[in-house]
C-alpha cells in the first residue's frame, strides 16, 4: 500500500481494516459460542439467549419488538427433547399415518364444490374457506377463500417478496399485468422484522396497505433462516437466535431472537392472510439423527407455542409445517410429525411440507412429497415450500400438491435467465453470445410485457451485458408470467381432467429421448409419475 497514491493506499487500507475485523468478529462469535455453558446459570447473566421478553439486544441496550413472553408451561428439559410426545405414544406406528381421505386414495369420493360456489366460514376455519372443485388423478383444482374476500385458486405459484417486493417490479406491474397477476405473495418474517421493523408496519395498516397490495399474502415463519443463516444462529428450546447479518462490528451488533411467540406476534403485525408456525428447520442433507428427531419433535411444541400466541385467528389463518427429514419409512419422523399434527387437526387450517429443496437428491425429494399428499386430510390446502422448477411442480401437482414458493423464477431473471417451455432444463442464458444476432422474442405466444412488446434476445442480451436495470424488469415479468402460465394451465388441465396429458406433453417436450438428441426422462420423474398414476411410457 505504500507504494499508492494516496487516495488508493487510504481505500486499500479501510479494505484491510474492514476484512481484519470481519475476521476478528467471526472467531470471537465462535469463541463465544464454543465457551458458552448452558447448564451454567453464571452464564446466562449476560446472555442474550436467555432474556425473557426480550427480541433484540445491542451493546447500547435493550431493544424490545415484542411484548410476547416465552409460554413456560411448553419448555422441557433437555433430557426429553428425544422422547416421543406424550400425545401419539399410544398411535400404532406399524400402519402409515393418514387421516380423511377420499378417492383415488379409498373408494370414497370426495364431494366437489362449483367454480362459482360463494365462502361460507365456519367456527372451525373462521378465516378460510377451502373448497375442492376438481380432481384428475390425484391433483386437484381447488379455491382457498380468506376472510378478506381475497381468493386464491390452485395450483398456484407464489412469487417471493421478501420485503414487501419483488425485486424490479412495482406493486401496480404485478396486480395489473394479464399476464402476471398473482392472486398472492410470499413476505419474509424474519427480514421484515428486521427492517423496517413489524411494529412500523403495523402502525401503517398491515403490508397490504404498507406495498399497495390488495391481494393475498403468505408470510413465513423465520424458521428456514436456521438453515440459510445457521452459522449466524443459535437453536435452542426457547427460540432462534440471529446475529443481525447487515452488521460487522461486534461490539454494536444486534442479536435477534426468534420464538415462536415472537414470530406469531410479527405476522399477527403483518397481517398476512397465511402464517406460518415456527418449526425446527434443519438442512434435509445434514448427516446427524438425533438432531432430526429434536427438531421434529420440537416442531409440535412450538406448534402449541403458535397457536397460544395468534392473536387474530378469526383473519388469519395459521398453517403447521411438516418436518421429519428424510425419513419415510413406516413409523419414521415424518410419520410421527403427521401423527402429532393428526392429533391438532381442528387447530390447523392448511399444511405445508417442509425441510425440502436443501440438496438432497429428486429420488428423496419426491418421496417425501408423495408421503406427505397420501397422509394429510384431502379437505384442507397442501403447500410445498420452497419449490419452484416448473418441472418440479408439474410433477409435484401430480402428486397432489396445490401451493409453491420459491426465489429461483425472479432471482435466476436478474442473472439473464429465462424461463421457457421445451427442452431441458427449460431455460434460456440470453447473456451467451448466442443470442446476440437473434431476433426473436423469448417466448411465441407469452403475453409478459417483453414479448408482447417486441424486445427481440438480441436486445435483451445487449441490456443484460451491460447491466441496465430495464433487462431486470424485463426479464422478472417474464419469468413470472411463465410461472403463472404453468399453473394456470395445469388448472384447466385438471378441470377439464385431462391433467395426464398436460403431464405427459409437459414431460416429452422437456425430454425427448436420447435419440432425438436430447435428454431421457429422468428415473426418479418416472417413478414419482408412476406413484400418481401416470406412466410417462404412454403416448401422448
Amino acid at each position: 500500500p505504500s507504494r499508492l497514491p494516496t487516495t488508493k493506499r487510504q481505500e486499500v487500507l479501510l479494505f484491510i481494516n474492514s476484512i481484519t475485523k470481519m475476521v476478528k468478529t467471526k472467531l470471537t462469535w465462535e469463541s463465544r459460542k464454543r465457551n458458552r455453558n448452558d447448564n451454567d446459570p453464571s452464564d446466562h447473566d449476560d446472555n442474550p439467549y436467555v432474556k425473557e421478553n426480550v427480541c433484540f439486544q445491542t451493546a447500547s441496550g435493550l431493544k424490545s419488538s415484542t411484548d410476547a413472553s416465552t409460554a413456560k408451561e411448553y419448555l422441557i428439559s433437555s433430557d426429553q427433547f428425544l422422547s416421543l410426545p406424550p400425545e401419539i405414544r399410544k398411535v400404532d406406528f406399524s400402519k402409515r399415518v393418514s387421516w380423511r381421505k377420499f378417492a383415488p386414495y379409498t373408494d370414497i369420493s370426495l364431494p366437489l364444490t362449483p367454480l362459482e360456489q360463494t365462502a361460507e366460514f365456519t367456527p372451525q376455519s373462521p378465516a378460510l374457506c377451502f373448497h375442492v372443485n376438481a380432481i384428475s388423478g390425484r391433483s386437484r383444482a381447488t379455491t382457498l377463500h380468506f376472510r378478506s374476500d381475497r381468493v386464491v385458486r390452485t395450483p398456484i405459484f407464489m412469487p417471493v417478496g421478501t420485503k414487501g417486493t419483488i425485486k424490479s417490479l412495482t406493486t401496480e406491474e404485478i396486480m395489473n399485468d394479464e399476464a402476471l397477476d398473482c392472486p398472492i405473495i410470499l413476505g419474509n418474517t424474519y427480514h421484515l422484522a428486521l427492517q423496517p421493523g413489524t411494529e412500523l408496519i403495523k402502525k401503517l395498516g398491515g403490508l397490504h396497505k404498507f406495498m399497495q397490495w390488495n391481494r393475498g399474502i403468505l408470510t413465513d415463519s423465520g424458521g428456514f433462516q436456521m438453515v440459510s443463516l445457521l452459522k449466524l444462529a443459535e437453536i435452542t428450546e426457547e427460540g432462534v437466535t440471529f446475529e443481525n447479518p447487515f452488521e460487522v462490528d461486534h461490539d454494536s451488533k444486534e442479536r435477534m431472537l426468534l420464538r415462536p411467540e415472537d414470530s406469531i406476534t410479527h405476522q399477527n403485525n403483518i397481517g398476512s392472510d397465511i402464517m406460518m408456525a415456527l418449526d425446527d428447520v434443519v438442512s434435509s442433507v445434514a448427516d446427524n439423527q438425533e438432531r432430526f428427531e429434536i427438531a421434529t419433535y420440537r416442531t409440535l411444541r412450538w406448534l402449541d407455542r403458535c397457536f397460544a400466541a395468534h392473536k387474530r385467528p378469526e383473519e388469519q389463518n395459521l398453517f403447521a409445517i411438516v418436518q421429519g427429514g428424510l425419513d419415510t419409512k413406516v413409523g419414521g419422523l415424518r410419520e410421527k410429525c403427521l401423527a402429532g399434527f393428526r392429533e391438532r387437526d381442528d387447530k390447523i387450517p392448511g399444511y405445508a411440507i417442509g425441510g425440502l429443496a436443501g440438496g438432497e437428491s429428486k429420488d428423496e425429494f419426491w418421496r417425501v412429497v408423495d408421503q406427505c399428499c397420501k397422509a394429510l386430510p384431502d379437505d384442507k390446502p397442501r403447500y410445498l415450500m420452497g419449490v419452484g422448477y416448473p418441472l418440479d411442480i408439474v410433477v409435484c401437482t401430480a402428486l397432489g400438491v396445490d401451493m409453491y414458493d420459491c426465489v429461483y423464477p425472479t432471482r435466476t431473471a436478474r442473472f439473464g435467465v429465462a424461463l421457457v417451455p421445451g427442452k431441458f432444463p427449460g431455460t434460456l442464458r440470453l447473456k451467451s453470445n448466442e443470442f446476440s444476432n437473434d431476433h426473436r422474442v423469448i417466448m411465441e405466444g407469452c403475453k409478459c410485457t417483453a414479448c408482447k412488446n417486441g424486445y427481440t434476445r438480441a436486445r435483451l442480451h445487449t441490456l443484460l451485458k451491460r447491466n441496465n436495470p430495464t433487462a431486470a424488469t424485463l426479464m422478472t415479468n417474464h419469468n413470472i408470467a411463465y410461472m403463472m402460465y404453468v399453473v394456470k394451465g395445469m388448472r384447466q388441465a385438471i378441470i377439464e381432467d385431462r391433467f395426464e396429458k398436460y403431464v405427459l406433453k409437459f414431460i416429452h417436450d422437456q425430454f425427448r429421448g436420447s435419440e432425438n438428441g436430447g435428454e431421457d426422462v429422468p428415473r426418479w420423474v418416472q417413478d414419482a409419475l408412476i406413484a400418481a398414476g401416470i406412466s410417462v411410457e404412454v403416448k401422448c
